[in-house]
């Protein structure tokens, strides 16, 4: 089945298509364009690549970046904000924290959201900071969320 799959560039272009040989161990994807064109990507020029339900998605909708301390999905992952080069963070669920390799993958704190999971190169990343649910006050949760 092929992902649907948004891909944002460090240099800010914006691609999007569907692709089905993402693999952060391979150097390139192809994403298959709305026009039917292939392209090839090579991960190197990505700031990080997003699985999407919808190509369209809504820019106007604000993704929830709080979790609630008990939900399960925190089991086995760490609740992270990830500040790229170009000054956008997200807040999401990494199970490989602090990440070590090249490319990571993020799981979105709001399921309700349109990104599916996010593929982030760690060369665009400025920072990766490590967010403790059970230690956030109800203001800074509130912001977050």
């Amino acid at each position: 089945m092929a992902n649907m799959v948004v891909a944002r560039f460090a240099d800010g272009r914006v691609m999007k298509g569907t692709s089905l040989d993402v693999d952060p161990k391979r150097p390139r994807c192809h994403i298959r364009l709305a026009n039917g064109t292939m392209a090839e990507v090579q991960l190197s020029e990505l700031k990080a690549l997003f699985f999407v339900k919808s190509a369209e998605g809504d820019p106007a909708r604000e993704d929830k970046k709080g979790i609630a301390p008990t939900d399960p999905r925190l089991r086995g992952a760490r609740l992270v904000e990830v500040t790229f080069s170009d000054g956008e963070r997200i807040v999401a669920l990494s199970t490989h924290y602090p990440p070590v390799q090249p490319y990571f993958f993020l799981a979105p704190v709001d399921p309700t959201g349109n990104n599916v999971r996010i593929l982030v190169n760690q060369s665009h990343v400025k920072s990766v900071d490590l967010l403790d649910p059970t230690r956030m006050s109800l203001t800074q949760r509130a912001a977050r969320a």
